[in-house]
């Protein structure tokens, strides 16, 4: 009988963008793949390749307590009716509810992937404060499976639960981000025109996008004569959003070309000479992997996850977090520098080919599966 393999994750979409050569790679290894998560439009596609999907009743970002509790209700219910073999749980609240119900449904098997701490573990104190010190208490009952692993992306994140006692030594395993396409993302001709500065990303703003605005009007008023051209969509249930009424000011205000979200973010970074991330904190971004595979040198912020995500020095360049002027100035810099950026995007190349592609990461992910289910 095949193993019986569970994507445990709230949107789907994630999983199609984030986890699907994973979840295609069990399949074609014999395992019998199942994604449970929200509805949404990446439900059909997942269905297609496949792949067994089952809804459950759970938002991304609620936090009433009989939502949750109906939530965790349908997780252990699926999970005693399914009966994995494995549950593999990706993105914050999918690894807190998926290891709680996955320890008291009798999951054999259990992998948690930490794609970055989450909002709440961002500097703060007050409500935020409060919140990751419940964080910490859901990660310890989460992670307490006795036959588990827990992916890490970068060193802060592992270091942090394993000093909260979340995490026991030899459960960690670090895998940096979830893979890039060599072949789909690979470095094209430097585009004519002026230096071009792209960021790809959610509109929030822990993700930097009003320090990237900010930026791009000090370069305007210094009369560089860069392009700043931003990519993404909002994120109205998400508390850090942008606003439409934000990005509607900030497209009339011409500081900044806005694309909207980008389908085709290799194209995007064709069209760039530096790509840009200045976020609070990552797991390890998705765009700046993309972007070293693209051989575009990098400007982002000294963050974990981010500083992950590059050669400081190298392939790109760190900066504070939440310091436009840092940012601008940086940008500047490279901007001046043709010979620079062309040295740091080879080493962004080399980078990706070296610790990035799809083709690794994949192996990696069955190597833990294979690792816990004693295949």
């Amino acid at each position: 009988m095949a193993p019986r393999l569970l994507f445990f994750i709230t949107n789907p979409a994630f999983l199609v963008s984030h986890r699907l050569p994973v979840a295609l790679a069990a399949r074609d290894a014999g395992y019998e793949v199942h994604v449970a998560s929200m509805g949404g439009p990446a439900v059909a596609q997942i269905e297609s390749l496949g792949l067994t999907h089952h809804v459950l009743p759970l938002s991304r970002t609620s936090m009433r307590p009989w939502t949750e509790a109906r939530s965790l209700w349908a997780i252990w219910r699926l999970f005693r009716r399914v009966r994995p073999g494995l549950v593999h749980a990706v993105t914050l609240k999918s690894v807190l509810y998926g290891g709680i119900a996955a320890r008291l449904a009798g999951v054999p098997a259990y992998v948690a992937a930490i794609s970055g701490l989450g909002y709440v573990f961002i500097q703060g104190s007050g409500l935020r404060g409060v919140l990751r010190h419940l964080a910490l208490v859901l990660y310890r009952l989460a992670l307490g499976h006795p036959n588990s692993r827990v992916i890490f992306q970068n060193d802060a994140d592992r270091d942090m639960l394993e000093r909260a006692g979340a995490v026991r030594p030899g459960q960690a395993v670090l895998l940096r981000g979830s893979g890039v396409d060599l072949d789909r993302f690979a470095p094209a001709p430097w585009p004519e025109g002026p230096v071009t500065v792209a960021m790809a990303s959610r509109l929030l703003h822990d993700k930097g996008v009003r320090e990237f605005v900010e930026a791009a009007r000090l370069s305007a008023a210094r009369g560089e004569g860069l392009r700043w051209r931003l990519a993404g969509s909002l994120d109205p249930e998400n508390p850090a959003s942008v606003t439409a009424s934000e990005l509607d000011a900030w497209r009339a205000e011409g500081a900044i070309e806005y694309v909207g979200e980008c389908a085709d973010v290799a194209g995007f970074y064709a069209q760039a000479h530096i790509v840009t991330l200045p976020s609070y904190r990552e797991g390890l971004p998705k765009s700046l992997i993309e972007a070293a595979a693209c051989g575009r040198p990098v400007v982002t912020t000294d963050v974990p996850g981010c500083r992950d995500a590059i050669e400081p020095g190298v392939s790109g360049v760190l900066v504070p977090p939440r310091d436009s002027r840092a940012l601008a100035d940086a940008v500047a810099s490279l901007a001046g520098d043709e010979d620079r950026r062309a040295r740091m995007g080879a080493a962004g190349r080399a980078l990706a080919e070296r610790d990035f592609g799809l083709d690794r990461i994949v192996r990696a992910h069955l190597d833990v599966y294979r690792d816990l289910a004693g295949r």
